[in-house]
């Protein structure tokens, strides 16, 4: 008897709950004040376009500018004399052929790229270009002052990003130049340096994110992200093979696409102004794909490519 008069309680509070949340879920305004930001980007080129050349360059960026697009996005690391260059690894054994670190090169001493690098997102798939040369993020900066520029931190090096940091504020680009990183600490030491530049999601808050959603909770949170950067899974196994064997089993990448491609969740956090990247979409379907789930804004090797697409589709921001 007691049970059931529980359970008589506890379902009217439920249901009101759901309804609340599900309303919340569509009309985020009624609790937020929505995000306005100095940059709003369809077109990312990763890399700068490593596709069409080779990843990092001046060159490369250079390509996917003249091509149309929103933002780049890059690497950084610091090289033994502290010059901030433009890498993804911090080994260069994959970019250059050579097993050093950067961190224990001086800049002039950093070997130049290979003359022909495979893209890491389009398995079989090589670029190449006549600037082999390993970027300055300063060099980039003063070539592209407008920019949006996506900068991901992968090691928690208070050198560098203070370096980072300061860079930015010479050339007054903390307005439109993002923090990104997926592990926490490297973007708790980020956001402690500089406060004002937006920041995207790490791999936890992204995970706090959906756990939110799925239990309605969300609508209800603040966020201080202004991007959600993430992968389109329906290219694991297929452009993009994954070094973790867990994610080349075709059961679990369908299983993660399920949990995270949820446009009602893409729709929410856009609403609120919060950017959605997915990445990397090197094919048509795959842009198309990520589009009609609800991505802001899409991340490719190939800038010629995306911009065609945006053309032919009318879309624009």
């Amino acid at each position: 008897m007691i049970s059931l008069l529980y359970l008589i309680l506890i379902l009217p509070i439920l249901g009101g709950y759901t309804l609340i949340s599900e309303y919340l879920l569509k009309n985020p305004h009624i609790l937020h004040r929505r995000k306005r930001m100095a940059f709003c980007c369809m077109h990312i080129s990763h890399r700068g376009g490593c596709g069409e050349k080779i990843e990092h360059t001046m060159e490369a960026f250079t390509n996917a500018v003249e091509q149309g697009t929103h933002m780049l996005e890059l690497d950084c690391h610091l090289t033994h004399d502290g010059h901030v260059v433009v890498s993804h690894d911090e080994n260069l054994l994959r970019e250059t052929g050579h097993n050093v670190t950067i961190s224990s090169v001086d800049l002039q001493d950093l070997p130049l790229y290979k003359e022909s690098l495979e893209v890491t997102f389009y398995a079989g798939h090589y670029s190449s270009g006549a600037d082999r040369s390993i970027a300055l993020l300063e060099d980039v900066f003063i070539k592209f002052p407008e920019m949006p520029i996506s900068i991901e931190i992968k090691e928690n090096n208070t050198q560098l990003i203070q370096k980072v940091s300061d860079l930015i504020k010479h050339y007054n680009r903390e307005h439109i130049t993002l923090w990104a990183s997926v592990k926490s600490k490297v973007m708790k030491t980020c956001r402690k340096t500089n406060s004002s530049m937006p920041y995207s999601f790490t791999l936890i808050r992204g995970v706090l994110v959906l756990l939110l959603y799925y239990i309605g909770l969300l609508p209800f949170v603040p966020l201080g992200e202004s991007v959600l950067q993430f992968y389109l899974p329906r290219i694991f196994n297929r452009t993009y093979i994954p070094e973790e064997s867990i994610l080349r089993n075709r059961l679990v990448v369908m299983l993660l696409e399920k949990i995270t491609m949820r446009k009602s969740l893409f729709k929410h956090l856009a609403a609120r102004g919060i950017q959605v990247h997915l990445f990397v979409c090197n094919e048509e379907e795959d842009i198309k794909a990520a589009f009609d789930i609800g991505a802001t804004g899409v991340m490719t090797d190939y800038p010629s490519v995306l911009s065609t697409y945006l053309s032919r589709h009318k879309l624009q921001i």
